[in-house]
């Protein structure tokens, strides 16, 4: 039987990811702390921070692979102007549009998945507190 302050520390476990717009990866390490802290207490209470460390740790390697796929677009508008250009004095900081669309296109993903793990993060703190497991999608399971 689930009582009410595990309820509220598995709610706090959740929304604790939010402290990643604080400090950097604080949206892994404050959950990843009070999960470390919590467990014992509850097999509830541990199903909650592994899975909230999941969820964070997943979507940050989601993060890093979209800013490795953003280096291309960003190095190939630089080099092309540096050579459209023809010399390091004329430089010419004029995009064309094929590289300001790649950078939407970029921008509009990334947007999409921090706007997802942010109703992600509130609905399953809310779930939390009401007792219920919620299982993140698209989470790899790094702690088991």
């Amino acid at each position: 039987m689930q009582t009410t302050n595990e309820n509220n520390n598995a709610f706090l476990i959740h929304i604790s990811a939010f402290a990643g717009y604080v400090f950097p990866f604080g949206s892994v390490l404050l959950p990843l702390i009070l999960w470390q802290s919590q467990k014992d207490k509850s097999t509830n209470l541990d199903k909650h921070g592994r899975e909230a460390v999941n969820f964070n740790l997943s979507y940050y390697l989601y993060g890093f692979i979209l800013g490795l796929i953003l280096i291309p677009f960003t190095f190939g508008a630089f080099i092309k102007n540096f050579l459209r250009s023809g010399m390091v004095d004329n430089f010419d900081f004029n995009f064309d549009f094929s590289h300001i669309f790649g950078f939407i296109g970029f921008a509009s993903v990334f947007s999409v998945l921090m706007a997802a793990k942010f109703i992600l993060i509130i609905v399953a703190a809310i779930k939390a507190s009401r007792g219920e497991i919620f299982n993140y999608p698209l989470v790899i399971n790094f702690l088991k």
